[in-house]
């Protein structure tokens, strides 16, 4: 790990790309150390909305779920159209019992969804997701509103 390296001055003491190191790791389901990794980023880049939503997920993969949603709330408290912020989250409230929670972030997940082939199968398991939840839910579900009044 270019942790490792930096920390006793190994060949590789140049600014290490802790980002996507963290991204290897979180591929190799190393999820404690993909955190360490996301969290050296964040300090060399504080308040990263990429680099938060990274953190998000490894709770989640962890099973820390307060956490992730907390730091899903912070991510769109920074920016609102935080397309992956809102879907990780739909998912966290929905395992929560919170679907009127989870509808909200899946349709501002949907409005503002990327358009990139790698998203697409995001995208679909949202659009599904919401349509189950819609067909279930009570018909007077309240309209969601706009993302500023949603934080």
């Amino acid at each position: 790990m270019a942790f490792w390296n930096k920390l006793f001055g190994g060949a590789d003491s140049q600014r290490v790309d802790y980002y996507n190191e963290g991204l290897v790791l979180l591929e190799d389901k190393n999820f404690h150390e993909a955190l360490t990794s996301f969290r050296l980023a964040l300090r060399q880049s504080p308040g990263d909305t990429v680099i938060l939503q990274q953190i998000a997920i490894c709770y989640t993969r962890i099973g820390m779920m307060e956490e992730a949603a907390k730091t899903y709330r912070h991510v769109l408290h920074r920016d609102a159209s935080a397309a992956g912020a809102h879907y990780g989250l739909a998912f966290i409230l929905l395992s929560t019992d919170d679907p009127e929670g989870a509808i909200q972030h899946f349709e501002f997940f949907l409005a503002c969804a990327p358009e990139d082939p790698e998203a697409e199968s995001h995208v679909a398991h949202a659009k599904a997701t919401l349509a189950n939840l819609l067909g279930a839910s009570d018909q007077s579900l309240p309209k969601t509103p706009p993302p500023d009044e949603l934080f």
